[in-house]
């Protein structure tokens, strides 16, 4: 747990920091979060991040922010002892009346949190979850919302076959991401990530890559990734390559990509 937060703009020690127990984000998954790489104690990509972060906030149909989120992350990170480490910014609409509709004048409920980790770069072993899919007709696709329940079922899933994280695929079957993160194959003579259309969140790594040229957006169907020459599975937290999918080995990871990759990312 973390020793410091920010709980609406006040830094203060993590027991003391309370949300009101009708809170929407709690009660009903209503808001979004990013999840932030700090380095040397500055926030990696950060303007990526708020971006998407708004962007979700639009999506939701909330209003302006009473507090400037950029604001809030660098008073936190000035406040705390984490040099290389891990910001959670999450936005809730804060607290409201029973019921699916929005209060009119919501109070929404800004929390900052930071941890020390270490980036995690061992092969990952994969599995294609059966126990859900993602809906990549849904808005929520491709805003990284609260609401995490597809993830969390996939995980379990993934712990229960000995697996390290899960596939998911979309409602027409199509590969989409897994429960936390972004995917690359390599198939023929290119690097190629799953279309944000067919369900995978617009990861900041993720484009990253696509910027500086190094991978590029297609349509994947299972059959295709399972005869991919390489992959890795991508967040703004690692860069992992894949040891195996559905208790099949995966090739060696390609030494150069994962160099060049590593070298955009920061890592």
């Amino acid at each position: 747990m973390p020793d410091t937060v920010s709980l609406n703009g006040r830094i203060l020690p993590a027991a003391g920091a309370c949300i009101p127990v009708a809170d929407r984000g709690f009660l009903l998954g209503d808001g979004v979060f990013e999840t932030i790489r700090v380095r040397h104690r500055a926030a990696v990509a950060l303007e990526r991040h708020l971006a998407r972060l708004a962007e979700g906030l639009k999506v939701l149909k909330f209003g302006p922010l009473p507090l400037d989120p950029a604001k809030i992350v660098a008073d936190l990170l000035a406040a705390s002892s984490v040099a290389d480490g891990v910001v959670r910014l999450t936005v809730s609409r804060g607290p409201g009346p029973r019921g699916a509709l929005p209060p009119a004048n919501p109070t929404p409920t800004i929390l900052a949190t930071i941890a020390p980790v270490l980036p995690v770069v061992t092969p990952a072993r994969l599995v294609t979850a059966r126990s859900t899919r993602r809906n990549h007709l849904s808005p929520l696709a491709r805003i990284k919302t609260t609401s995490y329940g597809d993830s969390v079922i996939a995980r379990i899933e993934a712990e229960t076959a000995l697996a390290d994280d899960a596939v998911l695929l979309n409602i027409e079957g199509r590969v989409a991401e897994t429960s936390v993160a972004n995917l690359v194959f390599r198939l023929g003579d290119a690097w190629l990530t799953p279309p944000v259309a067919d369900g995978a969140l617009p990861g900041t790594a993720r484009a990253r890559l696509l910027d500086a040229g190094l991978i590029a957006e297609r349509a994947l169907l299972p059959a295709e990734i399972a005869q991919a020459q390489a992959g890795f599975v991508v967040s703004a937290l690692a860069l992992r390559p894949i040891a195996g999918l559905d208790g099949k080995p995966f090739p060696a990871p390609i030494t150069d990509a994962f160099v060049a990759f590593s070298d955009v990312l920061e890592m």
